[in-house]
């Protein structure tokens, strides 16, 4: 493990130092929304989807946290977003390469949720049962 100084960077793989930009990273990929809107885009043929099919392909998702998600993820370089110069503009969005690796490590994490789940809807129902 390293270690950071106050007076330098710190290292972008210490997870530990509080000032990790690894830890802003985790956060954003961590969380529901962009792991579905992620996934709706990896799956997406032929790879661009427009704000209101993802809407529908991302059950419970508000319009602004949609909006919030996507901006996110296009800042991280994670998705592209092409506007078409109709009335009213179609919005589409795809995953960027970067992006589209991220799908893999998901999938992972998804397959050992769904693998798990019941294990740990019991493990609950033990600990609010005390």
């Amino acid at each position: 493990m390293t270690t950071s100084t106050p007076d330098t960077d710190p290292s972008p793989g210490d997870l530990f130092d509080p000032a990790c930009p690894t830890r802003q990273v985790l956060d954003r990929v961590g969380g529901k929304w962009e792991s579905m809107v992620i996934k709706v885009l990896a799956v997406a043929s032929p790879g661009e989807v427009r704000f209101a099919d993802l809407r529908r392909r991302v059950p419970g998702i508000s319009q602004k946290m949609l909006s919030q998600t996507l901006r996110s993820l296009e800042r991280d370089g994670l998705v592209t977003r092409r506007v078409e110069p109709t009335v009213p503009p179609a919005v589409h969005y795809s995953l960027t390469p970067l992006g589209l690796s991220l799908d893999g490590p998901l999938g992972v994490l998804r397959a050992w949720a769904e693998r798990h789940v019941l294990e740990i809807e019991a493990a609950r129902a033990r600990y609010d049962g005390k």
